[in-house]
């Protein structure tokens, strides 16, 4: 089985928090990450089918609360899945994916739904990848929201996100001008996207997430996979040691006003509430009509209307 997981990236192994891809490249590549204002520039190489990047999710917006004033999140798509004719080592259908999926989403405790592989399974993770390009060419801010919508569409909605009319439905609450969304997809957001996996390529990404960390003087450091929180603030540390984070507001309110939506886990992570105590204050706000929820049978996200 394990080399089943070397072989095949839609089987991330949860252990390592990584969706690998075939690579002959083992080292960091001495392509150079260019700084913009702020003293830290990440580069984040995800893809909106990857597991492990839903995963990580509490840990990243959490980064973003208490440091983002300091760091530059650069979002590429890596192509997770090209089509099924590149999938080798075991791996021959889309019903293979289910399971795992079931699997990964107890290990992060993020809901998953893995039925989607039983019920309108996907055929490539390029669409929506090219799609959120477009959306970066409008707005990089909006393209962020827009990914959170595709990965909840898809992993607790079982939404085919290769589907068009799929990826209308998470444009549709981001801002996006849909009708410019539609040209820049069918237009230059493919080779802005091609541009991404050529740059994925120099830098040796060998599965997703990856994030490459950078200061102005050109040093550098890496994140393969899923990581606790404390190793991402350590590399920040490293790289500019004179960052100080910044406090903020815990309280529900502030949290679903700063984030539309919040797994358990998510909330958990960012209002340091216990694990069964945040789920059961979710809960009774849910009962409550305060907040709405999504219900999968790996867990709920909860939203504000």
């Amino acid at each position: 089985m394990e080399n089943n997981k070397e072989n095949n990236p839609l089987l991330c192994d949860v252990k390592s928090g990584m969706c690998e891809i075939p690579t002959s490249e083992n080292a960091l590549s001495s392509e150079k990450v260019s700084i913009n204002e702020k003293p830290i520039k990440i580069i984040y190489y995800t893809d909106p089918i990857c597991s492990s990047c839903w995963g990580l999710e509490p840990q990243l917006r959490k980064l973003k609360l208490e440091y983002g004033h300091l760091i530059d999140i650069d979002y590429r798509m890596g192509g997770l899945l090209p089509d099924w004719a590149y999938m080798t080592g075991g791996l021959s259908k889309p019903a293979d994916v289910a399971e795992h999926w079931d699997e990964v989403s107890l290990y992060y405790d993020m809901p998953i739904d893995g039925d989607l592989w039983l019920e309108d399974p996907m055929s490539s993770s390029y669409p929506p990848s090219i799609a959120f390009k477009a959306a970066q060419m409008q707005d990089s801010e909006k393209a962020v929201l827009f990914l959170r919508q595709m990965r909840e569409l898809l992993f607790l909605e079982k939404k085919n996100m290769a589907k068009w009319e799929n990826i209308v439905l998470a444009a549709k609450d981001t801002g996006l001008d849909m009708i410019q969304l539609l040209s820049d997809y069918e237009g230059r957001a493919s080779d802005l996207f091609k541009e991404d996996l050529l740059l994925a390529k120099k830098m040796s990404v060998k599965g997703f997430p990856t994030f490459f960390f950078a200061n102005v003087k050109g040093d550098q450091e890496i994140i393969y996979g899923t990581r606790p929180y404390e190793v991402f603030e350590s590399k920040i540390l490293k790289l500019y040691p004179k960052a100080g984070k910044r406090k903020y507001n815990t309280g529900m309110s502030f949290l679903f006003q700063k984030f539309k939506s919040l797994t358990v886990r998510e909330f958990t992570e960012l209002s340091s509430v216990h694990r069964e105590k945040a789920e059961i204050y979710l809960e009774n706000l849910s009962e409550s009509k305060t907040l709405e929820k999504t219900i999968t049978k790996n867990g709920n996200l909860y939203f504000k209307e």
